[in-house]
């Protein structure tokens, strides 16, 4: 079931009505009901595995409280990540490994063929890592094992953010799931709160992302035509589309959740304001960025073992972060190219110093703060072809085009409205586009969210903005039976 479906809008108003209403004691059953419904409208049959795997990191925690020695809960955690990281593996990067096997054997005539047949189930990596963050802190003692399945279930499935995140730490959302039928949830800011937070989700995702979309289809559908200017403005868009898309899907995740009294992590920060890719990193699908770190870069001896081993770690990491987005050789470069980035940025750190000290650059001037900006910004687009492109050639020849094929004339000759955005469509994009930048000023310099900002100002200004942004996705969202781009990006990983 999609965010901004009218099954949503039916089913979201439902479930909110009968969990403030029913008994205290039942809420996590209905709230349990209503997710396993959410994720099984899409394809039923795949919540055997959502089952699966609560089954065994639940039965993993209660093991690893029996636990007698460090021995035993060792095994019971690899035999837990093991059999998890299986099902993902199988359904996820099966074909990919099918696929580079014939290429390696293509030469002798040997061709292996692939015996299954399957769609990628939706939000797999999602639920599969947050399941197994679980069984680890358990392990590490930073909580007690849960004993009641229905609860823990609960803590795997929740609906607003089960498919694309924020991945959540037991430590919060299982804590809250806790205390469900204990507290009172409902308080009248958090209400308003999370409806403005999925209104501006709505915006970024049905007016930005989506409408970015038609024109980022269009440049990358013809990597070869491509020139310097529409290939520039081909990625930008997309680094756009995909914040808003992901940064849309989050708010909308945070603000469900928070209009029943649930409160999920942050899981986008004004992320194209960083002045470095390791800051980008940290306002940069917060909640994945954590889990890699606490998980597998600081597991494999983070920076205390000196600089070789730091920069390994950091390579590790990137690459199997990449991997985890999906099952392709440019998702791979894509996240070697941000390893890249960041052992490249650490290394270089005390020469930029000196420099800046030698050319006595103020480090404080706007200008210097925004060629950081920009910099960075420059090295993650580089890096987002890979991600968009289909293919590593495909990806090189857009970037080729890029540097090699001259063309100024696209921005007056008005052929970039040739890429499915007519003049009026380009107009909608750019105010959207100001205002989205407006919100993460905000974020970053006055560490203001959009929906305290709203909450702070005055009642009017509070109506009036909560209106025009009901209105505005009501009248320039894009949807529709002849838009075929309404599934989230992030859903295919």
């Amino acid at each position: 079931m999609l965010f901004n479906s009218i099954e949503f809008i039916i089913f979201f108003p439902i479930v909110v009505f009968l969990y403030y209403i029913i008994p205290r004691k039942l809420r996590c059953v209905w709230l349990l009901i209503a997710s396993y419904y959410f994720y099984m409208s899409w394809n039923a049959k795949y919540a055997v595995l959502i089952l699966f795997s609560t089954t065994v990191t639940y039965l993993s925690g209660i093991l690893i409280g029996k636990g007698k020695t460090i021995a035993q809960k060792k095994i019971v955690v690899a035999l837990s990540f093991m059999s998890n990281l299986a099902v993902l593996g199988f359904f996820k990067y099966f074909d990919f490994l099918i696929d580079n096997i014939n290429y390696l054997f293509h030469g002798f005539n040997i061709t292996v063929s692939n015996p299954f047949s399957f769609v990628l189930p939706v939000g797999i990596s999602f639920y599969t890592f947050q399941a197994l963050s679980y069984t680890m802190d358990v392990y590490r003692g930073d909580i007690e094992p849960e004993s009641n399945f229905l609860r823990y279930a609960l803590f795997v499935s929740f609906f607003p953010q089960l498919v694309a995140g924020p991945i959540e730490r037991s430590g919060n959302l299982l804590i809250q799931v806790q205390q469900v039928t204990k507290e009172k949830m409902f308080t009248y800011e958090k209400f308003v709160s999370g409806l403005i937070l999925m209104a501006w989700g709505m915006f970024q995702k049905m007016v930005i992302a989506d409408r970015l979309a038609i024109f980022v289809d269009s440049v990358f559908a013809d990597t070869y035509r491509v020139g310097t200017f529409d290939g520039l403005l081909g990625v930008v868009a997309f680094a756009f589309q995909i914040y808003c898309d992901f940064g849309g899907y989050s708010n909308i995740a945070i603000g469900a959740a928070r209009v029943m009294g649930f409160e999920l992590m942050e899981n986008f920060s004004a992320p194209y304001l960083s002045e470095s890719i390791s800051e980008l990193w940290r306002r940069w699908h917060i909640s994945l960025s954590g889990w890699f770190k606490d998980y597998l870069y600081i597991p494999l001896g983070g920076n205390r073992k000196g600089k070789l081993y730091k920069y390994r770690n950091i390579a590790i990491t990137f690459v199997v972060s990449g991997l985890w987005h999906g099952a392709n050789w440019t998702y791979v470069i894509w996240g070697g190219l941000h390893a890249i980035y960041q052992i490249v940025g650490d290394f270089t750190k005390p020469y930029r110093k000196a420099i800046n000290e030698r050319l006595s650059l103020n480090t404080d001037a706007f200008s210097y703060h925004l060629g950081r900006v920009l910099g960075t910004f420059g090295l993650h687009i580089v890096s987002l072809v890979f991600f968009k492109a289909s293919s590593v050639k495909e990806a090189l020849k857009y970037l080729l085009n890029i540097f090699t094929r001259w063309n100024p004339w696209v921005i007056f000759d008005e052929s970039l409205f040739n890429y499915g955005l007519d003049r009026r469509e380009t107009g909608i994009i750019i105010f959207a586009l100001l205002l989205l930048v407006a919100a993460d000023c905000l974020r970053k310099y006055k560490d203001r969210t959009v929906d305290a900002f709203i909450l702070e100002q005055n009642y009017v200004f509070r109506v009036l903005v909560i209106a025009f942004l009901i209105l505005y996705v009501l009248v320039y969202g894009e949807y529709g039976i002849t838009f075929n781009s309404a599934k989230f990006i992030y859903f295919d990983f």
